[in-house]
């Protein structure tokens, strides 16, 4: 028996300033973010919604005034404002594990991809681990910018080297001050 098609999924997109530039914010109807990138990716971010949602309409619109409350604050020094959002994803089960991962890093710290793959219990996973980090839908909630190289070194970033550089300093110098 073949399944009726799924109905299209409603989102909103909003755009606003950040000291990074312009953010994509989507949100759906019951105000969970499901994408979120810079202005200059807006394309990416439209194919990862493709591909996440076979059926979807994209209205521009206003974020829920929390989302937009939460990321004001994590601008203004709380970088745990984000922790509190809601999001709802696609992908497959192992992506979501790891973005699942990938919140439960702690502002002020970082992670690797081997120490995520040993976090989600598939310690060789790590090359999946990171084309999961890559394909994360949701930017600074789901903190893909705080995952390095084994090195130490700042690895590549969808937004850019130079936006995680900030993130990563912008994250450590108020994580230390909300910690004091």
């Amino acid at each position: 028996m073949k399944r009726p098609p799924e109905a299209a999924l409603d989102l909103t997109l909003s755009r606003l300033p950040s000291p990074l530039g312009e953010i994509l914010l989507v949100t759906d109807s019951a105000g969970a973010v499901r994408a979120l990138d810079f202005h200059d990716f807006e394309d990416r971010m439209r194919r990862l919604l493709a591909r996440h949602y076979p059926r979807f309409s994209l209205t521009s619109g206003d974020a829920p005034q929390t989302v937009r409350q939460a990321l004001d604050a994590y601008f203004a020094g709380d970088p745990a404002a984000l922790d509190r959002l809601t999001v709802a994803t696609g992908g497959t089960g192992f992506q979501r594990s790891i973005w699942r991962a990938l919140r439960g890093i702690p502002a002020g710290q970082t992670s690797t991809y081997g120490r995520l793959a040993v976090a989600i219990d598939s310690p060789k996973a790590v090359r999946a681990v990171g084309l999961a980090n890559g394909a994360n839908p949701i930017a600074l909630i789901v903190p893909c910018h705080r995952v390095i190289g084994a090195s130490g070194a700042l690895t590549g970033y969808a937004g850019g080297l130079e936006r995680k550089r900030w993130l990563l300093e912008h994250e450590a110098r108020h994580a230390v001050r909300s910690a004091a």
